[in-house]
């Protein structure tokens, strides 16, 4: 695993954050951008949490890069897929933005339970989830690219 850089681009990091946000600028302009991307997401509005959670593919959707359709595996069984449309819609329907996960390898039809639990969970409990496996996502790219 590589170690964490002490300086990326904000297309570099664009690449691992699914797009380029006010959040990706930020961390562009830093120092360790992955080891602060924590506390510099907790400081974001929640405008801007939603902007980049929402640049995130919903899970079991089509994937927006190449490292998107390898995370999210290879289950493409129809009933599955149909499940996690259906919760990813009332998900985002509930707390009015995308449900991101750390995926790590699990099958879609794992998520599955993972996605009923978290809606029953208050708002900004899971903006902060979210949020949270989004840097988690972005820091394990960066380790196993």
């Amino acid at each position: 695993m590589r170690e964490l850089p002490r300086k990326l681009s904000a297309a570099e990091l664009a690449e691992l954050f699914e797009g380029r946000t006010a959040f990706v600028e930020q961390l562009a302009q830093l120092r360790d951008p992955l080891g602060r991307a924590r506390d510099v997401a907790s400081r974001l509005s929640e405008v801007q949490q939603k902007e980049v959670l929402d640049a995130h593919p919903a899970i079991g959707g089509t994937p927006t890069s190449a490292r998107s359709a390898a995370e999210q595996g290879t289950d493409d069984d129809p009933a599955v897929l149909a499940e996690l449309a259906e919760l990813n819609a009332a998900y985002e329907a509930k707390f009015g933005f995308r449900f991101v996960v750390f995926v790590n390898g699990r099958a879609r039809r794992e998520i599955v339970p993972v996605l009923r639990e978290r809606l029953t969970r208050a708002r900004d409990e899971e903006l902060a989830a979210g949020v949270d496996a989004l840097v988690q996502i972005a820091v394990r790219r960066w380790q196993t690219s």
